[in-house]
């Protein structure tokens, strides 16, 4: 089951970046790294084309309270997101609470370990302070960035399944899961 997530007060912190609720004041940082080229794509949405796209997409992550903004040395560079995850795809897990993750990093900032450090910040918070029993993340089969933060963060394969990307192309999505292991052996 997907519990609320509500993260409008949580501020977590890394070695190198601070994991926050998106500000207004974020837009411009925004922009800048979601409408380069290669981006979006790798988690199935095109670059945006104007500020007024990003700041609509702001807006829905300012008032859905679920995604932080990786902010590193004063500017935002990433998203990652606390996703509801599909309980018709997932049956197995109808009577444990888990999400979703999903996450975006400006392509100046890949291969640096930003990312591994951000989602292993999230995965503490949601089991510890959330209570979750599992975390899912998903990846395009083609995208090897993302498959390695997984592995780093240590997901697990479950399956492939097929994915319709925002802008109507099929993706074959590989499906990874992490269990609470405070949480699971106690069931």
């Amino acid at each position: 089951m997907n519990p609320v997530i509500d993260i409008s007060g949580v501020v977590l912190h890394t070695e190198r970046l601070i994991l926050r609720p998106w500000r207004q004041a974020d837009l411009e940082d925004f922009f800048e790294y979601a409408s380069v080229d290669g981006v979006g794509q790798m988690a199935g949405w095109l670059p945006h084309r104007s500020i007024g796209e990003s700041r609509r997409i702001l807006e829905s992550f300012i008032s859905q309270k679920k995604t932080f903004a990786l902010e590193h040395q004063g500017k935002v560079i990433g998203s990652l997101g606390i996703e509801r995850y599909s309980e018709e795809s997932y049956p197995e897990f109808a009577a444990l609470r888990g999400r979703e993750l999903g996450f975006v990093l400006s392509k100046d900032y890949w291969g640096q370990g930003l990312m591994p450090e951000a989602v292993k910040a999230v995965i503490r918070y949601l089991f510890e302070a959330e209570k979750l029993d599992f975390i899912l993340a998903g990846h395009f089969e083609r995208n090897r960035q993302s498959a390695r933060v997984g592995e780093k963060c240590g997901f697990t394969y479950i399956k492939t399944i097929p994915y319709e990307t925002q802008y109507g192309a099929m993706e074959t999505s590989v499906a990874t899961v992490l269990y609470n292991p405070n949480r699971i052996g106690k069931l």
